[in-house]
């Protein structure tokens, strides 16, 4: 055969320069796992869990106290809580202030720990009680019950170092409530607790909301999570977000931080615990409680709201009209010439123990309670479930890592040997071909080097995909 005459060239074979990822990667071990810490600006938190403020004195200083001193913030509700004191019924407001003062004071005295003052924004007193935690330099204060835009006094909270966290359902309000206060005080809350229809007591929501998925908690945090991420670019200015409203374990907790939320806040657990501020027969309505005793009201102030159906609660629903004089127009909202009960009355019966002529509010799990125990064990409880949850899942991840990290050797050694025999022997082949005048042996060339293309690509996306879970594993025990 006359080789001049071959009407093709074959592709020049040198073994090509390419060069791929190093592996040095280091070997990852399960290192000492932690919650992480909640920060609103320069206060750390040690443990992100807020005990939640329940209103008409069932959480006071007793429960913060407590709370504050395993590392959470302790939460005392300033809602009626002048119903602890004698002369409410004469002169509300005052007693108000008297009692919270009180607390906070308590509170200071039996924990170092952090507290913080709940306020409901659509109060009459709303102004009176703010005042009262500036002065006493509450550490945080959460407002609730309405948005916190007008008659905030924002040099008074700056100079006494409090932080302000706004409670709401919503990204709207969270927008809203920003907006204005950029715009106003030149200023912007300190976080934000975004409470979700499975609360107990009053809530945000329209009752045709409460049962609707799209409402759910789990799809309301993502929602204000991006709008937060939005807020924190324009003001550079870090915004946790506090997941609440039907968190119950450990698990839940974690479930949240996974959809961004950087603390949670609970208050139906801490109601079944020694130091809650409410009678015994307040928390034994709880234990005693089933799944369908968790019902929905029409709250006298015109919010729908969650509580322990009762005797009590019947009567009322059934149209019995419970007599009572109103101390005081606690409320704008509230119409108590036309409502069936006080409703104020009725919680501060409850917390008394007194459920014939009261109900205790609750979350949606509350019936799951069935053993009242000392904060401390129910702040270890959540705390090892979560830490559990997390273990889990870096062991999880650790697996995966070193099964891609072995795979990546494998397609890397799988490489360097296609180079190294495959070119070595195509040069000798190829060398045969030519004097034997083959040209069937081009597609054998373009089959090794398709081969070889192929084995860099998938070394290359194992080297990726490894990467991607070593970051997930350090996300996850950050």
């Amino acid at each position: 055969m006359d080789l001049k005459k071959i009407n093709f060239q074959f592709p020049k074979i040198e073994l090509p320069k390419i060069e791929l990822p190093k592996i040095e990667l280091p070997k990852l071990k399960l290192p000492g796992i932690n919650m992480p810490s909640l920060n609103f600006g320069d206060l750390k938190v040690r443990i992100p869990i807020i005990q939640g403020g329940m209103g008409v004195g069932i959480s006071l200083s007793g429960l913060a106290s407590a709370v504050a001193g395993e590392g959470g913030i302790g939460v005392i509700a300033a809602n009626a809580i002048g119903m602890t004191e004698p002369d409410y019924f004469k002169n509300g407001i005052e007693a108000n202030k008297r009692a919270l003062r009180k607390e906070i004071r308590k509170s200071r005295e039996n924990s170092r720990g952090i507290i913080g003052v709940n306020i409901m924004v659509a109060l009459n007193d709303f102004s009176e009680m703010l005042n009262v935690a500036i002065e006493e330099k509450a550490d945080v204060v959460f407002l609730g019950a309405g948005l916190p835009l007008r008659g905030i006094p924002i040099e008074e909270i700056k100079r006494s170092g409090i932080k302000v966290v706004p409670i709401v359902s919503s990204a709207r309000a969270v927008k809203l409530i920003f907006s204005y206060w950029l715009k106003k005080y030149n200023s912007i809350p300190d976080g934000v607790v975004v409470e979700g229809p499975k609360a107990g007591g009053h809530l945000g929501f329209k009752a045709e909301q409460i049962e609707d998925p799209d409402f759910a908690l789990e799809k309301i945090i993502p929602q204000v999570v991006d709008e937060v991420k939005i807020l924190e670019k324009e003001t550079g200015k870090k915004i946790p977000v506090i997941a609440a409203g039907g968190i119950f374990t450990g698990d839940d907790i974690h479930k949240f931080f996974k959809l961004g939320a950087s603390g949670v806040q609970m208050g139906s657990r801490f109601v079944a615990t020694e130091e809650c501020d409410a009678d015994i027969k307040f928390k034994e309505s709880y234990l005693k409680s089933g799944k369908d005793d968790i019902v929905l009201i029409n709250s006298p102030v015109g919010l729908p709201g969650r509580a322990v159906n009762n005797s009590f609660l019947k009567d009322v629903v059934g149209g019995e009209k419970k007599k009572f004089k109103c101390p005081w127009q606690c409320l704008e909202s509230c119409k108590a010439d036309k409502a069936n009960y006080c409703i104020s009355i009725a919680l501060n019966n409850a917390r008394k123990g007194n459920l014939n002529h009261g109900y205790a509010f609750a979350g949606s799990n509350a019936y799951r309670i069935d053993t009242i125990v000392p904060v401390k064990v129910l702040m270890n409880e959540l705390k090892e479930e979560y830490l559990s949850i997390v273990e889990s899942g870096v062991e999880r991840l650790k697996v995966e890592y070193e099964n891609v990290k072995r795979k990546l050797v494998k397609v890397k050694e799988e490489y360097e040997e296609a180079l190294e025999k495959g070119f070595n022997n195509l040069k000798d082949d190829y060398n045969r071909a030519i004097l034997k005048g083959s040209e069937n042996f081009r597609d054998e060339i373009e089959k090794n080097l398709e081969k070889i293309k192929k084995l860099k690509a998938e070394y290359i996306e194992q080297f990726r995909k490894l990467g991607d879970l070593r970051a997930s594993f350090v996300a996850e025990i950050s």
